[in-house]
């Protein structure tokens, strides 16, 4: 009896499993490729490129094991959720802009709705913040894997662009109350190749000052994308920015 209440609990809206599934028919089917097996001794943390709307897609439908991926807090939200599309899925639409505002508005209770029963965890960059170091910390001692697509509007290299730092805290606070390893994975998302590949894994050092380990852990974790990315066949790669596809890079 337990077991069946506790699956119950668990089990998604009805109306979220038919979008669920509607979605899922037009997402291309993406194979995940590990370079090797997860640690079993601790946490798993796996810190990805975007490839726009491609990584959280490809997690969200394809990865095999139990995990929550990091969204951007407005997109929980219908009050926050118009002025975010406009700024990040819309930029560029001046012309039609109007049409894109009613758009937005629409769409707002659908986004709170889907992201609050998909397999997301809201990330704040304000106050809330400890929201979500919260949150990610009870999703880690719950044998979850957390999915963090880091990328800001600051180009590193032709496959990732710089990276927002603040998500290795969720390692340090983790580590502090529980006194487990916690393991970084580098991914990349290659949409044209509709492939998946995770490399191997980092530590989180806690013998070393934070300061320095953040930034250790954030630029190993951009090279090592970079160095999946060049283990591929030629290919277009799908950029953090939303730009015309002629203007997207090769490898």
């Amino acid at each position: 009896m337990e077991k069946k209440q506790k699956k119950s609990k668990n089990k998604k809206p009805l109306f979220f499993r038919i979008l669920y599934s509607i979605v899922k028919v037009f997402v291309k089917k993406y194979q995940f490729v590990f370079l090797e097996e997860l640690k079993n001794d601790g946490a798993t943390i796996i810190v990805s490129n975007h490839a726009q709307a491609g990584g959280p897609l490809a997690y969200q439908f394809y990865y095999p094991r139990k995990k929550k991926i990091w969204c951007i807090g407005e997109v929980f939200d219908k009050k926050e959720f118009p002025d975010y599309a406009m700024k990040d899925f819309w930029p560029h639409k001046k012309k039609s802009k109007w049409f894109y505002k009613i758009l937005a508005h629409i769409l707002a209770p659908l986004s709170q709705y889907i992201f609050k029963h998909a397999d997301t965890l809201p990330v704040y960059r304000d106050n809330r913040y400890f929201t979500t170091a919260k949150l990610s910390v009870n999703t880690l001692k719950n044998n979850e894997d957390i999915i963090i697509m880091p990328e800001e509007h600051i180009p590193y290299n032709e496959i990732v662009n710089e990276f927002l730092q603040n998500f290795v805290s969720v390692a340090k606070l983790y580590q502090s109350k529980e006194k487990k390893n916690v393991y970084f994975y580098p991914s990349y998302v290659c949409p044209a190749l509709k492939k998946v590949l995770i490399g191997k894994p980092i530590l989180f050092d806690t013998e070393q000052d934070y300061e320095t380990e953040k930034r250790r852990i954030t630029d190993t974790l951009k090279s090592e994308i970079t160095k999946l990315a060049y283990t591929l066949p030629p290919h277009r790669v799908v950029p953090y920015e939303n730009i015309n596809k002629k203007n997207y890079p090769h490898t």
